[in-house]
């Protein structure tokens, strides 16, 4: 059996205020996202992403002291969905202009997700980057994106990220 690792564990008491928002209005569109604790003490990211003034993405992302990940090969998410298509990120340091990104479909209610490091391949502004992919050494920032390019509310609830 695999050692997993938890990143991140939801509950009523969990400190949130290291998730940020970040929404198109960096680039001038009008996406509204929030991420806040459910009633249930699970991490709730939900909100509406508009088309309007060329926006199209709502995000949370959470950055962390690097962590040192090279004895494990996948994230593992549980999660409570939508049914939506969202993106999970990761940056090896805060400050890279790029993500490594794994897009994943949901369906409504509870279910694990599991990515694999090397199929998260490195994406900036939503292009593929022609490099390696995640080379699973290292992260600073981990996150959840949504920009299906349709303007459409989300709910994405957070139970726990782990390491496998």
């Amino acid at each position: 059996m695999m050692q997993s690792t938890i990143i991140f564990d939801f509950s009523k008491n969990s400190p949130i205020n290291a998730w940020k928002v970040v929404d198109d209005v960096v680039m001038g569109g009008r996406s509204n996202g929030k991420f806040e604790m459910s009633d249930e003490g699970h991490g709730l990211f939900h909100g509406a992403v508009s088309l309007e003034n060329n926006g199209g993405f709502s995000s949370v992302r959470y950055e962390r002291e690097r962590m040192q990940v090279d004895q494990f090969s996948k994230f593992i998410i549980r999660l409570h969905s939508d049914g939506k298509n969202y993106q999970f990120r990761v940056k090896t340091n805060a400050s890279d202009y790029y993500s490594y990104v794994f897009n994943f479909s949901t369906q409504p209610g509870w279910q694990i997700i599991e990515i694999p490091f090397n199929q998260m391949a490195p994406s900036f502004r939503g292009r593929q980057l022609d490099t390696p992919n995640y080379p699973g050494k290292t992260f600073e920032e981990l996150g959840f994106l949504i920009g299906n390019k349709t303007a459409e509310d989300f709910r994405l609830m957070i139970d726990k990220i782990e390491l496998q």
